[in-house]
């Protein structure tokens, strides 16, 4: 392999991480910040419809999501710029996949079943291959 060829890769790599971990950031941080707020029905019913956009505006942890998938998104532009679609979409869709059930459990401590971490291996073995 050439060191040409073995640097693509590295930067292949660093582009589809940097998509991973900003969406997985903001989809943790947006899940939080919408279990804390509760639910939007039962806000907007007694605050209106205004009432539940700004208890959503207002949540920092919302704000912080948001900014989080921009930068996510940002970065899939990016990747998209320099690399193959065909290897970009799926390996960060699937990866992201992954990194949100491992986040889920330790940060929202969400109950993620054997099923979902199988599902996870299997996605991992199908982003390797798919790489190689």
């Amino acid at each position: 392999m050439s060191t040409l060829s073995l640097q693509h890769g590295w930067a292949d790599a660093a582009m589809i991480a940097a998509i991973v971990i900003f969406a997985t950031i903001g989809d943790v941080m947006i899940a939080a910040a919408m279990r804390a707020i509760g639910d939007l029905d039962d806000i907007k019913a007694r605050r209106g419809l205004s009432g539940a956009i700004l208890a959503v505006l207002g949540s920092p942890r919302f704000v912080f999501g948001v900014s989080f998938m921009a930068l996510s998104f940002f970065s899939l532009l990016f990747a998209l710029s320099h690399a193959d679609l065909s290897l970009v979409a799926p390996a960060s869709a699937s990866l992201t996949f992954v990194t949100n059930a491992i986040a889920a459990k330790i940060f929202l401590h969400e109950n993620v079943d054997s099923r979902r971490w199988l599902a996870a291996v299997l996605v991992c073995a199908g982003v390797t291959l798919m790489a190689l």
